[in-house]
């Protein structure tokens, strides 16, 4: 049987992770004048968070699509389309800036969110080329690609609304140029390199697997049905990690700015807020991003089902703390944790989640995965003015804390069910 090269693996994650990195800061270079340029745009400031739930929308619709065809066409086709998707997403909002056109702008964000489907899913695809033991370290260095977007993202605004001025095109089309040529970067990038296609070296892996451990998944040979696959314990809890924590981490960051504007009583000026807020985002920033190679090395090390339980006690930690912040060091305390708990239950839900597929199965299956994650990140972002409005941050925190106990409970009692129909399944018949 033929083996898979280290180098091989490397190579194929080190693609994944350049791309993903000029995903990320194309993305958050994007979205910084999102806001701005709808209300422009629509002439209402109501229209302002318009864009970011098309993009959800986008996103969600998509996941499972593109899921399919990574099955289907393969990984690196996947992938490139979907980056591309994004370039052309990006030349609609160029051409909608320029004509002032609304409705044009809301198109190029759909399509923006129909790129972010790629992005997402490209963990899953460095991960299957890896073996088990190995692959919450990679996920974590392709969640880690989210640090350079950050650092580098903020900083294109306002390089790109000074390079574009002289071409005669509105500034705030820059960050939208800017990103296209990235994004056209990524995707010829993994059209060309990405080879040979991850889903191949999924295939060796697997067989690697079946042929050292025949109770293994992929040594089954038999096609399992979603719904059998989403009634295992440990398929749910992994899908409970990625939802559960997403959703928990949107609900809270999004109205913390507000928060700090409208209730945190800070006796600053506009310029002091706006880089108080930014330090605030900084942190809750480094706590997702900027440790995920060490948490996924750790998540390796110390097991999936401790990290996500590690992760549910953050979250509730964090919304304890962001709570009961009454200055801007104990928030970004509360942001870093929450960005940390996201982290944990993230990246070992992803991991725990492709432990559990069968190579045959993982494109559909993540998809579906996908698709959850996006709604509840969506149901976060559309339902957080509403609560803040019904509450204000307190109750924001509390819904926070609720869902992260759930969590908690769901990583305390699912294993344990899991086990149960093991050994169900073991005893001896009649």
């Amino acid at each position: 049987m033929q083996k898979v090269e280290t180098k091989i693996q490397y190579r194929l994650a080190g693609i994944i992770f350049f791309a993903q990195s000029l995903f990320s800061a194309s993305f958050i270079a994007t979205f910084t004048l999102t806001p701005i340029i709808s209300i422009y745009l629509s002439g209402s400031e109501s229209q302002a968070g318009v864009p970011n739930t098309i993009i959800l929308v986008g996103r969600a619709l998509f996941a499972y699509p593109f899921g399919l065809m990574m099955d289907r066409i393969g990984r690196r086709f996947a992938l490139a389309s979907g980056y591309f998707a994004f370039v052309l997403g990006a030349l609609i909002g160029v051409a909608s800036i320029a004509i002032d056109s609304y409705l044009l702008f809301m198109v190029g964000s759909f399509f923006i969110g129909v790129s972010r489907t790629a992005g997402d899913q490209s963990r899953f695809v460095s991960a299957e080329v890896f073996q088990l033991d190995r692959r919450a370290t990679i996920i974590g260095a392709i969640v880690f690609a989210g640090t350079v977007g950050s650092v580098l993202g903020p900083n294109l605004v306002p390089a790109s609304r000074r390079w574009i001025e002289p071409f005669g095109l509105p500034a705030d089309t820059g960050p939208f140029v800017v990103a296209a040529v990235l994004m056209l970067i990524a995707a010829v990038v993994t059209f060309i390199f990405l080879r040979p296609d991850p889903r191949e070296v999924g295939e060796l892996i697997a067989a690697e697997e079946a042929a050292a451990n025949p109770n293994s998944i992929e040594s089954a040979g038999k096609a399992r049905t979603w719904q059998t696959i989403f009634s295992q314990p440990m398929v749910q809890l992994s899908v409970l990690s990625m939802t559960l924590g997403y959703f928990v981490m949107t609900l809270v960051m999004v109205i913390t700015s507000v928060h700090m504007q409208s209730g945190l009583n800070l006796s600053l000026n506009d310029d002091q807020m706006a880089a108080a807020i930014a330090r605030v985002i900084m942190f809750h920033t480094l706590g997702m991003f900027g440790i995920s190679i060490f948490s996924g090395f750790l998540i390796d090390k110390v097991g999936r089902l401790n990290m996500i339980l590690a992760g549910a006690v953050v979250l509730a930690l964090s919304t304890i703390v962001s709570a009961f912040a009454t200055n801007v060091a104990i928030l970004a305390l509360g942001l870093f944790l929450l960005g940390l708990g996201w982290n944990f239950a993230f990246v070992a839900g992803s991991s725990l989640l492709s432990n559990s597929l069968a190579q045959s199965e993982r494109g559909q299956m993540q998809g579906i995965a996908e698709t959850f994650v996006s709604v509840a990140a969506g149901a976060a972002s559309l339902s957080v003015g509403w609560l803040f409005q019904l509450g204000d941050y307190n109750l924001i925190n509390i819904v926070g804390f609720t869902f992260s106990i759930a969590l908690l409970v769901a990583v305390l009692y699912l294993p344990r069910k899991a086990k149960r129909q093991q050994a169900n399944k073991l005893a001896p018949q009649g």
